[in-house]
């Protein structure tokens, strides 16, 4: 939907030749319209998760076509998140991944962790776009859930999701989850992307990313410091 949403959105803005004879009410009919011919399929279900790391970024348009519309986001210190995809790269030696465009870009960890971290890359954008969310003016209806939390007291955490969706909660068995994307996760060459292990639990691993860019990247965890932002976060409810 995030996609859709963009693409919509471009064709009525300035620079298209449909953007003068597109009124404001008529953008936001359109761009409402695609949501409810989407998810048209789940009419009368009350509650639908929509995962894009585009909605951050989309936060003022979403609250005024949603205005019940919640955010949640998983966060973790972003070098850890670096050394995930650094190991799935190299777990995959034989394939050139779409997460790259060039040799340049993906000859060494250096260059790979970079080029991820670029405003408009994979880790970069969902970071920017978060920031933006944390410190906005809709900060209020974003949730930021620590994934560290998450592994170490997956019952406790997602009870408080459920209520900041205001949803009843009811058991999970953690010890059995399932998701997998292969399909996915084919077409960008990046093998396990989207694949979770059956057992929520914390798994203590040595990083393989040499220690100057572990550290660069371990400082960019600006949700640890709540005091300039509106922003729901589960850390501060466990403590």
């Amino acid at each position: 939907m995030g996609t859709l949403f963009n693409a919509v959105l471009a064709q009525c803005s300035a620079g298209s030749e449909f953007g003068p004879v597109i009124a404001q009410d008529q953008r936001r009919r359109l761009l409402r319209g695609l949501f409810d011919s989407y998810y048209a399929d789940k009419a009368g279900k009350g509650v639908v998760f929509d995962t894009n790391r585009n909605w951050c970024a989309r936060l003022p348009a979403l609250q005024d076509l949603f205005p019940n519309a919640k955010v949640i986001a998983c966060v973790r210190n972003v070098a850890w998140v670096m050394d995930s995809l650094e190991r799935l790269y190299r777990a995959n030696p034989y394939e050139n991944t779409k997460l790259f465009s060039d040799d340049a870009e993906r000859s060494t960890v250096y260059s790979r962790v970079d080029t991820l971290a670029q405003r408009n890359r994979l880790v970069g954008f969902a970071w920017a776009a978060l920031k933006e969310a944390y410190y906005g003016e809709n900060a209020g209806s974003l949730l930021l859930v620590d994934y560290d939390l998450l592994s170490q007291a997956p019952d406790k955490v997602m009870r408080l999701v459920y209520d900041f969706i205001g949803e009843p909660w009811f058991a999970h068995d953690f010890n059995n989850v399932q998701y997998d994307a292969p399909e996915f996760d084919q077409a960008l060459g990046v093998s396990g992307l989207h694949q979770v292990k059956s057992k929520v639990a914390k798994q203590a691993r040595r990083s393989i990313l040499p220690p100057d860019l572990f550290e660069k990247y371990a400082a960019l965890s600006f949700w640890e410091d709540g005091s300039k932002s509106a922003a729901n976060v589960i850390r501060a409810k466990l403590d």
